[in-house]
């Protein structure tokens, strides 16, 4: 499916309801290639599980990876304001200067895994409500925010990571799993980017309080990301649901990024069919996150940067699967006897 925009939100609503599947017949013909290999069934673990996944979501037995698509989505919240973050929120625009120059993680990272990045900054100069007082987004804004994501994924694309950057995003994360899945704010809260015991209580209560206003309001995926959510949070759900409709796989990078897909999972559990976990983080409650969306991490590695830094460094991961899968020889191919 070629998505270009969302039109209003019950087409969003009816985009997420309508999920299209990974080909079962792929997935057979990849899995009775793999029987065929020559190493013992099962011998390369999870790689065989990414390389049969993959040719589940391009429809091919023999997967490719030809076009791999970083994005990086950049917004300013009005939460920030309440010193929930160990760094100003001048530093959102400062990171996407940096990530323009080709100075950050990620495009160091990109580079390496031989990913195509993109920089989206969504309207640095205004942030979203405070969530605490207010809804973090009017609906218009909710809805331009999930195209700009939609718009980021090429019909091209083989493989889609997203990351972010936005000072105080820990925020509304934790108060969209909070909504998704139930649960304490202080559950769902971290330390973000090493904020000390002052900020991490204001921070809790911040989340208590946007829980408070805006929970019972929050009844369809689209009100939450609107009410407690942020643009580059709605652009990487818009993004990765657009990745779904055209069948692209979705590597999943750390706490934010799983975070803006979990009203999405909690309404419609089948919506992680086509992602991977590429890393549990350092934050404190990615792993409950995780949990919750039924997806096991392939990396840990301690990381709490974001940017798509997690789920960069998955790529060669996914890449040494198809190469595995593809380029071995069977067992007839070699003249190797096969096991029983």
């Amino acid at each position: 499916m070629h998505v270009t925009a969302f039109a209003d939100r019950a087409a969003f609503a009816a985009a997420a309801a309508d999920l299209p599947a990974a080909s079962a017949a792929a997935v057979a013909a990849a899995r009775e290639r793999q029987a065929t290999l020559t190493k013992p069934a099962g011998a390369l673990g999870r790689l065989e599980e990414i390389a049969a996944f993959m040719a589940g979501w391009q429809d091919d037995p023999r997967p490719r990876l030809d076009h791999v698509r970083a994005v990086v989505f950049a917004g300013n919240h009005g939460v920030a304001a309440r010193g929930v973050s160990a760094f100003p929120v001048e530093v959102t625009a400062q990171m996407v200067a940096n990530f323009q120059a080709g100075g950050a993680a990620i495009n160091v990272l990109a580079r390496g895994c031989g990913a195509r990045l993109a920089i989206v900054p969504l309207d640095l100069d205004s942030p979203t409500g405070d969530i605490a007082r207010e809804a973090a987004m009017s609906d218009t804004e909710c809805l331009a925010a999930l195209n700009a994501g939609a718009a980021a994924v090429p019909p091209e694309t083989d493989l889609l990571l997203v990351g972010e950057m936005g000072i105080g995003n820990t925020t509304p994360a934790a108060a969209l799993c909070a909504a998704a899945f139930g649960g304490r704010a202080s559950q769902w809260c971290g330390r973000g980017t090493g904020i000390d015991s002052a900020a991490f209580a204001r921070k809790i209560v911040a989340v208590e309080q946007a829980l408070a206003l805006h929970g019972a309001a929050c009844t369809d995926p689209f009100e939450t990301l609107q009410r407690l959510g942020g643009r580059e949070i709605a652009a990487m759900a818009g993004a990765i649901l657009a990745a779904r409709l055209r069948r692209v796989p979705v590597l999943l990078d750390g706490f934010i990024a799983c975070a803006a897909i979990a009203p999405l999972a909690a309404r419609h559990p089948e919506f992680t069919r086509h992602c991977i976990a590429a890393h549990c983080s350092a934050e404190a409650a990615h792993q409950m996150l995780l949990d919750c969306l039924g997806l096991d991490p392939l990396l840990r590695l301690e990381m709490r940067l974001g940017e798509g830094s997690g789920a960069a460094l998955a790529v060669p991961l996914v890449r040494a699967a198809i190469a595995t899968h593809n380029e071995m020889a069977t067992f007839a191919e070699a003249a190797v006897a096969q096991g029983q």
